[in-house]
C-alpha cells in the first residue's frame, strides 16, 4: 500500500517546522531551565491554528482529523518537547469544551482557547491511580442547578498558568463506569 501525505498535510508539517525552528528552538532551553510557561509562544501558535488543531469549527476550530494533529505535533515535539506536550492537552481541552459544553461555555472560552488567548487544561491525574480513568474516584453529584465535586487531582500540566480546566469526576453512584469533565 502507498502511502503519501497531502499537500495540505505537507503544508501543516512544513508550518509547524518553521514555527518550532522560529519561535521555540530559541528560547526552549531557557524555558525548561527556568521553568518558564511561554505564553508568548502559545498565543502565536493559536494565530497559527495550533490551539485548535482537532477543536470543531463551531468554536473556530480547525476540525482536522487526529493524524493531521499529530504530524503538527511530532514537528514541535522534535524541537521542544514540553512546550509540544501541553499544546496537545490545551488542544484536547480545547476540543472537549467545544464538543461537549454547553452553549454558554462553547460562547464564553471557544473562540479564545482557539486563538491562543486564553489556554486550558485538563485534571484527570489522581494519587494512587495517575492517570488511568478506568481508576478515576473524583466524583461530582448535582446539587440544584449546580454539581459539587469531591476527590483530589495530583498533577494538572499548566494547572498554575492556564485559564480553564476540565475536571474529569464520576457521575454515577457507587461503582459506576462512566467519567464527565467539568
Amino acid at each position: 500500500m502507498a502511502f503519501e501525505l497531502s499537500d495540505e498535510q505537507q503544508a501543516f508539517i512544513q508550518a509547524a517546522r518553521d514555527f518550532a525552528q522560529g519561535e521555540l528552538a530559541p528560547q526552549a532551553a531557557h524555558w525548561d531551565e527556568h521553568e518558564v510557561f511561554p505564553r508568548d509562544a502559545f498565543a502565536k501558535a493559536g494565530e497559527l491554528g495550533f490551539c485548535s488543531l482537532y477543536a470543531p469549527e463551531e468554536i473556530g476550530g480547525l476540525g482536522l482529523p487526529r493524524f493531521d494533529a499529530t504530524l503538527v505535533f511530532e514537528e514541535m515535539a522534535a524541537v521542544d518537547p514540553s512546550t509540544a506536550a501541553f499544546l496537545t492537552i490545551h488542544n484536547m481541552a480545547t476540543w472537549m469544551i467545544g464538543t461537549w459544553g454547553s452553549d454558554t461555555v462553547k460562547e464564553q472560552w471557544g473562540e479564545s482557547l482557539c486563538a491562543g488567548q486564553k489556554l486550558a487544561s485538563y485534571c484527570l491525574t489522581e494519587p494512587g491511580s495517575g492517570s488511568d480513568a478506568a481508576s478515576l474516584a473524583t466524583t461530582a453529584r448535582r446539587d440544584g442547578d449546580n454539581y459539587v465535586l469531591n476527590g483530589s487531582k495530583a498533577f494538572i500540566s499548566g494547572g498554575g498558568d492556564t485559564d480553564v480546566l476540565v475536571v474529569m469526576a464520576r457521575t454515577g453512584g457507587p461503582g459506576a463506569k462512566g467519567v464527565s469533565a467539568f
